[in-house]
Parts: C-alpha cells; sequence; structure tokens
C-alpha cells in the first residue's frame, strides 16, 4: 500500500503556473497580481452528509473543487488557487487516482492551481481552501442589494435534489431525466463565467448550495431588505416534469446543490444584465424584486403567498 507522501506524489503534484512555490515545503508561496484582492473561501465535503458512501471517486473529485469555485463565482472572482486536504479510511490507490483526476480536470479548465494540502486516516472528509483574485471594489457581496433591485437567477434548481431523491429510492420518471439530475448533482459546473461579468453590474450575489430561497435570505439579512419572488417566473427544470407539483415546489425552491447564481441588480441595468449573461453563455432569468421587510416571500400566480415547509439545508436542523 502507498505512503501519503507517495499518493502526494503521483496525484497531486500537476505542475503550477501561476505559484512562487507549491507542494514540498511547510507553505506554499502565492503571488497575487498587483492590485488585486484575494477572495478565499473553504468547503468541507464530509461522507455521509455532502456525498453517499460509494459515490463515484472521480465525479466526487469534480465536486469537491467545484463548490469551492462556486463561492468565488459569487464574489465575482477569478479562480487562482486552491488547497486540498484529504482523511481516507485507507490509502486506495485507484480511488485516489480517480478523484484526482476529477479534481485535476476542473482545475485545469479553470487554470487553478492546486498549491499544497494534507492527507490523512479517518473518515471520508473532503476539504478545499480555494482561492480567487478580483479588482479592489468590485466584489460581489451579500450586503450590498438595493430596494427595488431586481432579482436573477442563472439556470434553473431542483434537479440536483430530485437526483439525490433517485439514488434514495426508485422513481417513475423517463431514464434521461433521472441521469440528467444525477449529473446535475454529481458534477455541478460553478458559474465562473457569469460571476466574472457581472462584476460592476450587479450589487448582491450568492451561489445556491441550501436551496433558493434559503440562500436569497442571506442577501435579505445581510442587505436588510426583504424579497419577493414570483413562482410563475421562476424556471422550472423538463426534467422534474414526472414530480408532483407539491415535490416540484420543493425542489425547485428547498433543493440544494445546484451552485447556480442568484444576484440582483437594478432595474436600469436589465439590458446590460442580460448582455453580460449572453457573453458568458448563461441563461439567466429575472424571479423577484428586493422590497422592504426581511425576509423572502413566494407569490403564487394569483399573488398569494405560498408555504413552505423548509426554505433550505441546514446541517444542524
Amino acid at each position: 500500500m502507498p505512503s501519503e507522501f507517495t499518493l502526494i506524489r503521483r496525484h497531486f503534484t500537476p505542475g503550477t503556473r501561476h505559484t512562487a512555490l507549491a507542494g514540498g515545503d511547510d507553505c506554499a508561496l502565492i503571488a497575487p497580481r498587483a492590485g488585486r484582492e484575494l477572495a478565499i473561501t473553504t468547503d468541507m465535503l464530509a461522507e455521509g452528509t455532502h456525498f453517499l458512501p460509494g459515490a463515484d471517486p472521480e465525479a466526487l473529485g469534480h465536486k469537491t473543487l467545484a463548490v469551492n469555485l462556486s463561492d468565488l463565482a459569487a464574489m465575482g472572482a477569478e479562480p487562482r488557487w486552491a488547497f486540498l486536504a484529504l482523511a481516507l479510511p485507507d490509502a486506495d490507490e485507484s480511488w485516489v487516482a480517480a478523484f484526482a483526476r476529477g479534481f485535476l480536470s476542473l482545475a485545469g479548465r479553470f487554470d487553478v492551481d492546486l498549491a499544497g494540502g494534507d492527507t490523512t486516516r479517518g473518515p471520508r472528509n473532503l476539504c478545499v481552501t480555494a482561492i480567487g483574485e478580483v479588482a479592489p471594489g468590485r466584489a460581489l457581496r451579500r450586503s450590498a442589494a438595493r430596494l427595488g433591485d431586481d432579482i436573477y437567477l442563472s439556470g434553473c434548481t431542483g434537479e440536483a435534489a430530485y437526483g439525490l431523491v433517485t439514488y434514495r429510492r426508485r422513481v417513475e420518471a423517463v431514464e434521461a431525466d433521472v441521469a440528467r439530475c444525477r449529473y446535475r448533482l454529481d458534477r455541478p459546473m460553478p458559474r465562473v463565467a457569469l460571476g466574472l461579468a457581472l462584476a460592476g453590474i450587479a450589487h448582491a450575489a450568492i451561489d445556491v448550495s441550501d436551496g433558493l430561497v434559503a440562500d436569497l435570505a442571506h442577501i435579505c439579512e445581510e442587505s436588510g431588505l426583504g424579497a419577493i419572488v414570483q413562482w410563475s417566473r421562476v424556471p422550472q427544470s423538463s426534467a422534474l416534469a414526472t414530480c408532483s407539483p407539491e415535490d416540484r415546489r420543493r425542489f425547485v425552491l428547498s433543493g440544494g446543490d445546484d451552485y447556480e447564481l442568484v444576484f440582483t441588480a437594478s432595474v436600469a441595468a436589465r439590458r446590460e444584465v442580460a448582455a453580460r449573461a449572453a457573453e458568458a453563455e448563461t441563461p439567466v432569468t429575472r424571479i423577484g424584486t428586493m422590497v422592504a421587510g426581511e425576509c423572502v416571500t413566494v407569490l403564487d400566480s394569483s399573488g398569494s403567498e405560498m408555504t413552505l415547509e423548509q426554505a433550505g439545508y441546514d446541517h444542524f436542523r
């Protein structure tokens, strides 16, 4: 069985493009470009909580990095470096090799240097710290939404949540729809291009990891505002067509793991938002308005408030 350092040397030293000193010393040395601020995020994925036991390791490698790059996208930051810490129950080299393929393939797509990390024995736990760069004053912040702002959503939500359901129990659905939703769960694609395109035009943004309503509520809390979402405007995937209306609402409004962006911008910026989204080759939909208040209200087609059993995922509830 290979040693810890053999695993690192074989699978996690791909070479770097913009790191002064990567793995091999006690610390990495990174050199931000002149005039840039660093955006730094850390996410942890624990087996049984964030992914199912027996999950495909290559897809898991992809997702482990993707969820961090999604945070950078939500700030309008350009991904540059990643640090990976792994707790593994054993040194299964075939598992590690597949995981590394998924992780490094996505890193290569976004020109991210794997600059260091750590490994240890323990219950499977995957932790990444990702670092990006953003021009001073251009970061998208949750606290910057303004009264009267339009609320936009990239892509659509609900597919990942439904994908998780299909893993846990048999469903009556078209095979292609099940495959699509599982792919969205297993291999989310961070909206990096959109985040970069929105810098300077959007006011506030967040990525949808715990559920559309729950994550939009964070913008409301930080900005001291409320939000009105029109259910009829929220995009719904055709892959959810066989779900009951109740389940569809739950998946779309409260389901997590889609890693889309929800953001706000002024009414005057509608044409510019459309142009920036087209530039990023990412569909966006205007779904509501920031209003005076302190919570998210979802209205049905008749204008009545919809009741949600749960706004989104919470690790301790």
